[in-house]
């Protein structure tokens, strides 16, 4: 397709990413989504890491506090306050508000400073900034995998910073180690980049795992030794569920002056209150300058001050903030064990995860070849015929075959429980080769090797 030369570069090209088999998985849900009476055979969503799981918690407390959402405070309106109310600092009593509740999710190990946090549209937006804040073009951010496919958009289709993959295996559970960091550092270098930090994810995307002490020990003394940055997306914390529990990139660096003001934290209410439309998001750091910047950045991407108001309210309830989270993590981890239950019972495994709204399944068995061709056939089977919306790894840039990310907590139990049916009777038809299955072609031309593999210098729909 030829450019169009009146447009910008960024607005003539297609580099943001929408070719990956995750966003393509996207595009045929809408076209055919589930409905149990409306469309019954359609496509089930389990490409959306959503939480459904707890609204009615929120719902409840709303009609008990009707107030905070009619923008009342003591029976008075305050709409004209918040509507002319523009600072990108944010308002003060959201901020405290929320650096409590992030340290309550982390069982008030550490405390998070109000002056340190800056308020962002969405995580997206703070990862971004955070790369506009730490990285020029043609810089690199190293980045475990498998990781969460929509960084190649977040990180690098605006700024134009640079993925470079730090390669993990199932051998050890996909856990980061000293020569995987190295090699990948070594491969930035190679390529004549400069490595600018590390960006984890942690509760871990799409893996559902915590990341360990011994793991955070490493990434820290790397990071000292090669004098750059830590990123920690923290965005998953208040879903861990069970051992071993989070422990947070502020925690690990307590004592660790050399490296404090270059550790920088994301968080978000997207997936703990499971309000993705409300678009909050959070950059902590300890660097003055990194959290100067930030908020100047931030005017593009601002929190309305009707969602601040409200959730400062919500939040600042400390026995409903408390009662949320407890009830909330025993939800999650009843529907990740469903999902676990009905995949074993398909003979299907998963990763062992402590956290997350998704596991990491293991189909190696299932795929015709050790290859990533076959396992793009099977991710076809299975958006298809099997009529379910999962992502498989390499979208994830896994570096194996065969494994899938799967969400569970964006749906009806019913549906779940239809989902498991679905993919038993697939399983049951195809191992036992009682059919073949007919590989319906991708609508859209895509080139795996590309989204797997390439590093490019070219940037790369929906939240995550």
């Amino acid at each position: 397709m030829e450019l169009d030369t009146t447009l910008s570069k960024k607005a003539a090209c297609n580099s943001h990413g929408q070719d990956s088999s995750y966003f393509l998985g996207w595009e045929e849900y809408e076209r055919n989504p589930y409905h149990p009476i409306d469309n019954p055979k359609g496509i089930i969503q389990m490409g959306l890491a959503e939480n459904q799981l707890s609204f009615d918690l929120l719902e409840s407390w709303l009609d008990t506090n009707p107030g905070a959402a009619g923008l009342k405070k003591d029976g008075v309106s305050v709409f004209r306050e918040l509507a002319l109310f523009q600072d990108y600092h944010g308002l003060p009593t959201f901020k405290t508000a929320l650096a409590k509740f992030m340290g309550q999710l982390r069982v008030d190990k550490v405390i998070f400073d109000p002056n340190k946090l800056v308020l962002t549209a969405g995580s997206t937006s703070a990862n971004e900034t955070l790369m506009f804040c730490l990285a020029d073009p043609g810089e690199a951010f190293l980045l475990p995998t498998p990781y969460y496919p929509g960084f190649d958009r977040d990180l690098k289709w605006r700024t134009g910073v640079e993925i470079v993959p730090i390669r993990c295996s199932s051998s050890n559970s996909f856990q980061i180690t000293e020569a995987a960091l190295e090699e990948a550092y070594q491969q930035a270098e190679t390529r004549g980049m400069r490595v600018k930090g590390v960006l984890i994810t942690n509760p871990s995307n799409p893996l559902g795992t915590t990341t360990t002490r011994r793991e955070l020990d490493i990434l820290i003394n790397f990071i000292a030794d090669k004098g750059i940055h830590l990123v920690s997306d923290e965005i998953y914390s208040g879903t861990v569920f069970s051992s071993p529990g989070l422990v947070s990139a502020k925690e690990a660096i307590v004592g660790r002056d050399d490296v404090s003001d270059r550790v920088h934290i994301v968080y978000s209410l997207s997936k703990d209150l499971g309000l993705p439309g409300f678009r909050v998001g959070v950059i902590y750091s300890n660097n003055i300058t990194v959290v100067a910047a930030a908020t100047k950045m931030s005017s593009f991407g601002l929190v309305s001050s009707h969602t601040q108001y409200l959730l400062s309210a919500m939040l600042s309830d400390d026995k409903f903030a408390m009662k949320y989270v407890v009830e909330n993590r025993k939800r999650i981890q009843k529907r990740h064990d469903m999902l676990v239950s009905g995949l074993l019972g398909a003979g299907i495994s998963c990763l062992d995860s402590n956290a997350g709204l998704f596991c990491w399944v293991d189909m190696r068995h299932l795929l015709s070849s050790s290859t990533f061709e076959a396992e793009m056939d099977l991710w076809k089977k299975i958006l298809y015929e099997v009529r379910l919306n999962v992502s498989p790894g390499s979208s994830c840039h896994c570096s194996e075959p065969g494994w899938f990310r799967v969400c569970f907590a964006n749906m009806a139990e019913e549906t779940l429980k239809l989902a498991m049916q679905r993919i038993r009777s697939f399983v049951d038809t195809d191992i036992n080769g009682r059919r073949q299955c007919k590989l319906i072609p991708c609508p859209r031309r895509f080139s795996l090797a590309k989204w797997t593999f390439q590093l490019s210098s070219s940037e790369r729909k929906r939240e995550r």
